[in-house]
Formats: C-alpha cells, sequence, structure tokens
C-alpha cells in the first residue's frame, strides 16, 4: 500500500506542469529557446558544484549495495530527508512505499530539477534486488548561461529466473533482451508504488511522469537496436553506444551484464557532459 506525504502545494503544482511540459513539448522549448539567441557562459567552477550536486542526489543508489543490503541499512539512506531537520534535504523528497518497492522523489524549488532514487527488496530475504536513480533537468537558458536540458538513468537489477533461463541467438541479442527486461521492470515497481489509487497524491503524478520520461527513452534506443541489432555490440564498450534522443539530443547508453545481474546508465543531454 502506498503512503504519501506531503501534501499538494502551488509550488509542488508548477513543478509538476513543468516536469510534464517537458515530456509533452521539450522539442518546441528547445527550438524557440535556440531561436532567441540566448548566448551560453560556464564555467569550472560551475560544473565543479553540478558534479558535486549530482553525487549528493544519487548518494541512496551509490550507497546502497545490491543484493547485500537489507531493509534495516537500505531503508534510512532512501529517508535520509526524514532523519532531522538539519538534512540539507529536509522537505524536498518525499518517501513513497508498497510492500517491496521504496521511492524519495524530491524536486529543486524552482521545480527544474527533478530526481529519484528506488529499491525493491526480495520478498522474503530483504535484500535489495533492484536499485535506481533517476534526474532530469528542464533549465531555460538566459543572456548568460546556457540551456540545462538532460536525463539519466542508472539501475542494478538482480534477473529473475525467467531471465536466466532464456537462450539467446546471439550476445546482441541478449543485450537487447536485457535492456527489455530492464524497463520491463522499473514499469512494474512504478505501477506497484502507484497502486493504491485512494492515495493519488502530487508525487505519485510526477513519479508517474518520470516513469513516462524513462519508457520513451528506452523505447527510442529499442527502435534504432531492433532496425541495427549489430549497435547492440557497442552497449558493452566503453562509454556505451551512442543515441539521439528527441527531447534531450545526443547521449550515450550503457550496458554490463553478468551471470545473473544487469546494469544500465543512460545520460542524455546535459548529462553527457559531467
Amino acid at each position: 500500500m502506498r503512503r504519501n506525504v506531503p501534501s499538494q502545494s502551488a509550488n509542488s503544482m508548477i513543478g509538476n506542469r513543468r516536469l510534464a511540459f517537458a515530456l509533452c513539448c521539450y522539442a518546441g522549448l528547445f527550438l524557440g529557446i535556440l531561436l532567441a539567441g540566448c548566448s551560453a557562459v560556464s564555467s569550472p567552477a560551475a560544473s565543479k558544484n553540478r558534479h558535486s550536486g549530482q553525487e549528493e542526489l544519487s548518494a541512496p543508489y551509490d550507497q546502497i549495495v545490491l543484493k547485500k543490503s537489507l531493509t534495516l541499512d537500505a531503508l534510512p539512506k532512501i529517508r535520509r530527508s526524514q532523519s532531522g531537520p538539519g538534512s540539507l534535504l529536509a522537505e524536498t523528497e518525499t518517501v513513497s512505499h508498497s510492500d517491496r518497492v521504496v521511492a524519495s522523489l524530491g524536486q529543486s524549488p524552482d521545480g527544474y530539477s527533478t530526481w529519484f532514487n528506488m529499491v525493491t527488496f526480495h520478498e522474503y530475504r530483504l535484500n535489495v534486488i533492484r536499485k535506481y536513480f533517476f534526474a532530469v533537468e528542464d533549465r531555460a537558458g538566459s543572456l548568460r548561461t546556457r540551456p540545462r536540458r538532460g536525463l539519466r538513468f542508472d539501475c542494478e537489477m538482480v534477473l529473475g529466473k525467467e531471465a536466466l533461463g532464456e537462450s539467446f541467438a546471439s550476445e546482441n541479442a541478449r543485450r537487447i533482451e536485457m535492456l527489455r527486461y530492464v524497463l520491463e521492470n522499473i514499469r512494474k515497481d512504478i505501477n506497484e508504488l502507484g497502486a493504491d489509487v485512494d492515495v493519488p497524491g502530487q508525487y505519485n503524478k510526477k513519479l508517474d511522469v518520470c516513469g513516462m520520461l524513462i519508457n520513451q527513452t528506452f523505447e527510442t534506443v529499442l527502435v534504432k537496436l531492433d532496425a541495427s541489432p549489430i549497435l547492440a555490440m557497442r552497449l558493452s564498450q566503453a562509454g556505451g553506444a551512442e543515441f539521439d534522443h528527441i527531447n534531450f539530443n545526443k547521449g550515450t547508453v550503457e550496458l554490463v551484464a553478468t551471470d545473473d545481474t544487469v546494469a544500465v546508465k543512460v545520460l542524455f543531454g546535459a548529462f553527457v557532459d559531467r
């Protein structure tokens, strides 16, 4: 059963509209800003600050260890914004959970950055079998700053019996199917958190929109791989395979599969330059 806090506010409504707008109208926004002729200014210090900020946002994902972390270890990391009034992320993240899935979703005060960390536990062993980190930026440019639009998605998961027992015609076919497996599981986990229709909540909708962005990205990649399976070979190379995204321009997708796990890193737009 899903439980959510806090209640909907004017600021969160604005942020939610911006996130939904990023999904529906990204290409038009980018073209409009490009035609406006905004100049771009960046600095090493600003880049360093953005990098350290991303490390803070993804800390739960980085600290939780697949197969080893148990509920008692993982839950405090996911619920870090509730650890005390002195927390830097206090009241910026909202925790939602079902019986097996826990997610913390946050948004910057201006509504231009949204992120979530999410884990799924084994039903009986209570160890982490899937973990995710997602971030999206939709920051317009100005006379002194460049637009910053990008998407990042990281995940690691234990392969289920249905994936372990499957045979493939080639290694490339296996890589493509692993991407589909990851997409199916992220859909399932987000849907599980949204299964309680009695508690819709503003943050449920934001997590759903994040899921739509992830789905859009994976579907874009899978269409290209289905048309040219040989490209899947690059997924496991250093830096991953390059793809174009209708909303986030160029990016990379990297996949690492072992005997019983798979890890995927997706970087598009502004996150490629970090």
